[in-house]
């Protein structure tokens, strides 16, 4: 017999109806001449109620969490209501039971509080995706995507699948490879971006190209990124980067209000790559608060601690940010995890400074004479009870230390706002990176990324100097998405692979395909990709996008339910070894 209603759906006006419901027993109460039974299924919960004369309460009673059952009944007004529950103004008197499958003791509450280790909830996760806060999770992402579709759809994009199996990627040493069967000594890899076929696509003439692609990395894992990865994969032709950003903000904005009921009025702000460094940085700023990095080279131009002068004789950085009431908030204990913070990213250590109306302490204010505390207050806008962080090394050092340090403390100080969606535009991105342990350029972006036209006739010469036509769209610290506008001439892209340090027998051997496709009339065009699980991660309000997966893998790249990467069996090797023997 089919269902009448889901367990999130009787109320007050269903008084009298006789109903059946099915699903998992959440809870049993057994108070001697009543036993009460929640019964849960994807939508919520409904409460059975088996009174002293029903003659099924002995059934009721041997029901065990888990128990998948059906029933039927009549709705009944509860006589303790639970204004917790949809359902919680109701019961069902129940007459009707039927065990469709028992259960085994579960290793886990089936409950959003769970106590259970992620461990085990990853590898009974068939279970932990019972808890409505996984099921909230997946029928989100649900929403996500449909939106999504539903507005690329009305902008006459069409949907298109893009190969699983394709060659390496510039960025090989992270792919996953495939060996081939029938092709001695050959692999495949799996898809780090469909960056290419998307580009391809505009060659071969469809303007407007979206999919809801599966990706995949092998890279060291965080909590918002796993190994194989969804994205939201856009390709225009005939456009610049202003259509490209207009089209993407609008969708964005789409899926916050048909997803969040949540309206953006304004444009999103704007920050250079080189504003988004000097204030926050990072490339990605969580803008939801202050505490910017301040520049104090001019503060210490003159300062007799050798530290300092060994930094900016070397064109080393000096740089802080001022916490308001910190001296109150921070100990020397507080300080020193801050220092032990730094150090993870590069810093070989932390200054402080207390500021106080009557005096300044730290290891460094002996140095600093009354005018440089005076210039130091006004270039950092610090004010008496302020800390003052600094960090001195080279540049790059300098910025992530600190931009990683304003995180660690508004997180402290509860400066964060989590319902604030703070999206920032960031562009003008440097087109190329100079490293200098190999001694060689790559490309910040990816090497198919157009330079600007300011800076089309002298990137080759001074490459460090040039930008490109990139914009990422970034929220609440995160990078949501990345894109940018694509080389569209066979020469340009020649010589980009040039700066690049690649030769050309390393140029036609991994991209001839794609640069002879250029020379057939390649329209300009550009795209951008949002990753999805990062999208539903931040709407969902949790830091683990393992929480907005089905079927996640841990931070090892690991998957404990079906013990993946495995072992193959010896009759699995011996065909590509009896192949490459041929």
């Amino acid at each position: 017999m089919m269902s009448t209603h889901h367990n999130n759906e009787l109320t007050m006006q269903d008084l009298g109806k006789r109903v059946v419901l099915k699903g998992f027993v959440q809870k049993r109460r057994d108070l001697g001449n009543l036993v009460f039974v929640d019964l849960r299924d994807q939508k919520g919960i409904t409460q059975l109620a088996f009174d002293a004369d029903n003659d099924l309460k002995s059934i009721a009673q041997a029901l065990k969490n888990e128990y998948v059952i059906e029933i039927e009944g009549v709705v009944r007004e509860r006589s303790s209501k639970n204004p917790n529950m949809k359902t919680g103004d109701i019961e069902i008197d129940t007459d009707k039971v039927r065990v469709l499958n028992t259960a085994k003791q579960p290793p886990m509450l089936i409950q959003d509080d769970t106590d259970a280790l992620e461990d085990t909830r990853l590898k009974y996760r068939y279970l932990d995706l019972r808890r409505p806060k996984l099921q909230h999770m997946m029928a989100l992402r649900h929403d996500v995507m449909q939106a999504t579709r539903a507005f690329l759809n009305e902008a006459q994009f069409l949907e298109i699948e893009t190969p699983i199996l394709t060659a390496s990627t510039p960025e090989g040493a992270r792919d996953y490879v495939v060996p081939s069967r029938i092709h001695k000594g050959k692999h495949f890899a799996l898809p780090q971006s469909p960056q290419l076929f998307k580009q391809l696509l505009m060659v071969g003439g469809f303007e407007r190209y979206y999919q809801i692609a599966k990706c995949f990395r092998d890279e060291d894992l965080r909590s918002d990124r796993q190994p194989e990865f969804t994205q939201i994969d856009i390709e225009m032709s005939f456009v610049d980067q202003e259509a490209v950003i207009d089209l993407s903000e609008r969708m964005i904005k789409h899926v916050m209000k048909t997803v969040l009921g949540k309206t953006f009025e304004d444009p999103f702000p704007r920050m250079t790559y080189k504003e988004a460094m000097r204030d926050f940085g990072s490339d990605k700023p969580d803008t939801r608060f202050g505490l910017k990095l301040k520049d104090l080279a001019a503060v210490f131009a003159d300062t007799d601690f050798k530290v300092f002068q060994t930094i900016l004789a070397s064109n080393g950085s000096i740089q802080g940010i001022a916490i308001p009431n910190g001296n109150a908030e921070f100990s020397r204990k507080d300080i020193d995890k801050l220092t032990d913070e730094a150090k993870k990213y590069g810093a070989k250590g932390l200054s402080f400074l207390k500021l106080e109306a009557d005096k300044v302490s730290g290891p460094i204010a002996k140095f600093m004479s009354d005018e440089t505390i005076e210039q130091l207050k006004a270039v950092m806008g610090a004010n008496d009870g302020d800390l003052v962080l600094i960090v001195a090394d080279t540049l790059s050092v300098t910025q992530a230390a600190l931009g990683h340090l304003r995180k660690v403390v508004a997180k402290k100080l509860d400066l964060i706002d989590s319902d604030q969606f703070d999206f920032t535009w960031i562009i003008d991105w440097p087109m190329f990176e100079y490293d200098e342990k190999t001694k060689r350029y790559y490309a910040l972006h990816h090497p198919f990324t157009r330079v600007q036209d300011k800076h089309k006739s002298r990137f080759i010469d001074e490459p460090d100097k040039a930008l490109a036509y990139c914009y990422d769209l970034v929220v609440q610290g995160y990078e949501l998405g990345g894109g940018s506008m694509r080389i569209h001439e066979a020469l340009m892209q020649d010589s980009v692979f040039n700066v690049l340090g690649l030769s050309p027998a390393e140029q036609k051997s991994r991209f001839g395909f794609f640069t002879e496709a250029l020379q057939y009339g390649t329209p300009p065009h550009g795209g951008i990709a949002f990753g999805l699980d990062r999208l539903i991660m931040l709407l969902g309000k949790t830091d683990n996008i393992r929480d907005v997966i089905a079927f996640p893998k841990t931070s090892s790249a690991q998957c404990l339910m079906t013990n993946a990467p495995s072992v193959v069996s010896a009759e699995q090797l011996a065909v590509f070894k009896d192949n490459e023997e041929k």
